[in-house]
């Protein structure tokens, strides 16, 4: 049996009833294991298959003995029965699931919800897993990754959104991808009647960014060492900390300018190139990083990454009992730009 890997191509195989008999789903990223157990329990059965049909348990309140009982029954009055283990983290003695694993019954699609982790892949049962069914790997999304999923997850309800919309969307949330979903549904439900693309207005309107006064605005003007567009913006963080927290400044700027830093081994320094390196999943999202490299030199850029490392130290009390968050941002803000 070939192997699936990637949500598309699970949930492309349910949608065509192409099934595997044990989907163990695992990763540290919640949202794609979620989204493929609902889509089999919703669609493999009708309504009144599932009654007798369907069973859900939880590896906090079952064992795998259980487990292995319920993926044994034959189904009543359907082609096939659907068992789905939540929590499966906290099923104790898994690896007793080999038994079962080493000839599965094909009427049975035993789905598995393995979540905050992965299994060791030098054990025994994930061959077996792999031998049987499908393995699969929820990876927590870079924040490079984002807007990418972004404008999929929109793409999908038909919906557009402009890039500097996805970007703001992008540091706003972070890579919660569930809160991320829940986020963008609101969005979609305030757009006016007849429109079909989210605008950076929209989102300063519905979820609170100032379109001006954030994060990635703070980043584009330090690429573009535009001194007196990052003063403004650190002056309206300063003045407004509780909904400009500088942790999460902090982080988007050390993931810029890290990934900038490993800009500079990139084989081939163009758009295709860097985009490449650092796993974008378009090249127009290397346009900053080329235009950081024309204006900030490797040696200048380690700096960066330092200055922004005591920064965070010194947001967190060590060395400093007095600098407030907004004179730590400054200082950082003229360290980078001078």
């Amino acid at each position: 049996m070939q192997k699936e890997t990637t949500y598309e191509d699970i949930v492309r195989n349910v949608k065509n009833r192409i099934y595997a008999p044990v989907y163990f789903l695992m990763g540290e990223e919640d949202y794609y294991i979620d989204r493929i157990a609902d889509y089999i329990l919703d669609t493999v059965l009708t309504d009144a298959e599932k009654e007798f049909n369907q069973t859900v348990l939880f590896g906090t309140d079952t064992d795998i003995a259980t487990v292995i009982n319920a993926a044994r029954r034959y189904p009543m009055m359907s082609e096939h029965q659907v068992v789905v283990v939540k929590e499966a983290q906290g099923l104790k003695n898994l690896e007793n699931l080999t038994f079962y694993l080493q000839k599965p019954l094909l009427s049975t699609i035993l789905v598995f919800c393995y979540k905050h982790g992965a299994l060791d892949r030098r054990k025994k049962i994930v061959a077996e897993i792999e031998k049987a069914g499908v393995l699969f790997e929820s990876k927590r999304l870079k924040d490079s990754q984002l807007p990418g999923f972004i404008t999929s997850y929109l793409k999908r309800r038909k919906v557009e959104i402009d890039p500097k919309a996805s970007e703001m969307m992008a540091e706003f949330v972070g890579t919660d991808l569930n809160r991320m979903a829940g986020e963008l549904e609101k969005l979609v439900i305030t757009l006016p009647v007849g429109q079909r693309r989210v605008t950076p207005e929209q989102i300063e309107r519905n979820i609170g960014i100032s379109k001006d006064y954030n994060n990635f605005e703070l980043r584009n003007a330090l690429v573009a060492k535009d001194v007196l567009k990052a003063n403004l913006i650190v002056k309206y963080f300063s003045d407004n900390p509780k909904n400009n927290p500088l942790q999460v400044t902090l982080a988007v700027l050390f993931n810029f300018f890290s990934n900038l830093m490993l800009a500079y081994y990139a084989p081939q320094k163009t758009d295709q190139g860097i985009a490449a390196q650092l796993g974008l999943r378009s090249p127009w999202q290397a346009k900053d990083y080329m235009n950081a490299m024309q204006r900030y030199s490797g040696v200048k850029v380690m700096q960066i990454v330092n200055a922004i490392r005591n920064c965070d130290a010194k947001s967190k009390g060590v060395g400093n009992s007095s600098v407030s968050d907004g004179e730590l941002l400054r200082e950082l803000v003229y360290f980078i730009l001078h």
